[in-house]
């Protein structure tokens, strides 16, 4: 089982949202690093290690991402859109984690390029085994190596079937 250590970054404009997200990780026994912000504009700082998100020993790149949809100035739709626009940030695996299970919301979030879609449980116990089944996947499955500042890793793809398919561009602005 190939475990590793994540860091995840929550996206959520309700700061009870956000320490309720943060005790049911603790409380699922996860003790990775969890940083969260405010909004998707806070979150585009933070993956661009823009303003105080700048320091990449202190506000190491995110292994996933975990986002409401409905916030002030950068919605979670925007961010989702940010993300897949971006060919560096397309691999960073992102969680829509909302209240919201309305069918157009789900529909929306996939086609922006979310990776999963939850609806929050109501309850503690309920959030801890929703917030460890997300975290257990994501720190199983295999994704592209990045480094801490989230420039991904060079691989050798010679004599392997990506040696015929052309490399994507890796910058973002």
């Amino acid at each position: 089982m190939k475990m590793r250590r994540a860091v995840i970054l929550i996206v959520d404009d309700d700061p009870n949202d956000r320490f309720l997200i943060k005790t049911a990780f603790r409380e699922a026994g996860v003790t990775d690093t969890i940083h969260d912000v405010e909004d998707g504009a806070e979150a585009i700082a933070y993956l661009k290690g823009q303003g105080k998100y700048s320091d990449r020993n202190e506000f190491t790149f995110p292994t996933f991402v975990l986002t409401d949809l409905k916030m002030p100035r950068v919605n979670g739709f925007e961010l989702l859109r940010f993300l897949k626009s971006n060919p560096q940030l397309i691999v960073v695996p992102t969680v829509v984690f909302t209240s919201s299970s309305d069918r157009d919301d789900i529909k929306r979030a996939y086609l922006f390029g979310a990776n999963a879609y939850h609806v929050k449980s109501q309850t503690l116990d309920g959030l801890s085994s929703q917030l460890k089944l997300v975290h257990d996947y994501w720190t199983n499955c295999e994704v592209p190596e990045m480094d801490n500042t989230g420039n991904l890793l060079p691989t050798d793809g010679s004599g392997k079937l990506s040696e015929n398919v052309p490399r994507p561009r890796a910058d973002f602005d």
